[in-house]
């Protein structure tokens, strides 16, 4: 069951920047935050969808980019808006997929990232999130994806499982039902003896359906990497970082 905060509500975002303490390290952040500086260009604006606490809208702003975002969960904000300089970043409040950013102009960059675009649960969603992000985006502005390869090649005939984490007191792994194209992720913790569980469901997305997503949105595909420090994208690759361009004319 999920509140108005959706599945990352107060239990969840209270421990979030612990839980996910590796996607926050420098060497994990700082490629991210250089690609879309670039992209914003200086005096630009950058919009992030699900902007959770702040891992990329905080270094962003630092590097002298102004960002707004779009975030459900409240209980997230609150801890964006807890940090350092968090009272710096504009947000409103909503589903990405269809809300639009508060009194605010055009964006030279909008992003997703993290597996974020997994969050929208169906089709329609994901496509109605492109033509959302289109129409905010400036001439020549870009929208930028940064997702997982479906990992189907790791599922044997009869299998439907795969984990992600085991470690200690942790366990994750991900449910996948293929004819649908959703998965959902089980997060198990034990901690001193107690033992929690929560499931997020997700629908997980190839790049050329997101190209197809783009094209209805009148965006197109500028650019495919494996990773933001631009390593080629190649039938090995289990990621990627796309960017989609609206045309200038």
């Amino acid at each position: 069951m999920t509140g108005d905060d959706g599945y990352f509500g107060e239990v969840v975002a209270a421990r979030y920047d612990q839980t996910s303490a590796e996607m926050f390290e420098a060497a994990v952040v700082g490629p991210a935050v250089e690609f879309l500086a670039g992209l914003a260009g200086e005096g630009g604006r950058a919009l992030e969808l699900g902007v959770g606490t702040g891992r990329i809208a905080l270094p962003l702003v630092r590097r002298g980019v102004e960002v707004h975002g779009i975030e459900l969960s409240r209980a997230m904000v609150e801890r964006l808006r807890a940090k350092p300089g968090g009272d710096a970043v504009g947000v409103t409040i909503g589903d990405f997929a269809t809300t639009k950013a508060d009194g605010t102009g055009a964006f030279t960059v909008a992003y997703l990232v993290y597996n974020t675009i997994m969050n929208l649960t169906s089709q329609d969603a994901q496509v109605e999130c492109f033509r959302t992000v289109a129409g905010q985006l400036a001439p020549g502005g870009c929208f930028v994806v940064e997702v997982g390869v479906p990992d189907l090649r790791r599922l044997p005939p009869g299998q439907d499982a795969v984990p992600f984490r085991v470690d200690g007191g942790r366990l994750g792994f991900d449910l996948y039902d293929v004819p649908t194209q959703s998965v959902t992720s089980h997060h198990v913790e034990v901690v001193d003896g107690r033992g929690t569980h929560l499931e997020i469901p997700f629908r997980y997305v190839w790049p050329a359906e997101l190209d197809l997503m783009a094209r209805l949105a009148g965006l197109r595909l500028r650019e495919r990497w494996d990773g933001w420090t631009r390593e080629p994208f190649t039938a090995a690759s289990r990621q990627h970082v796309s960017v989609w361009e609206k045309p200038a004319d």
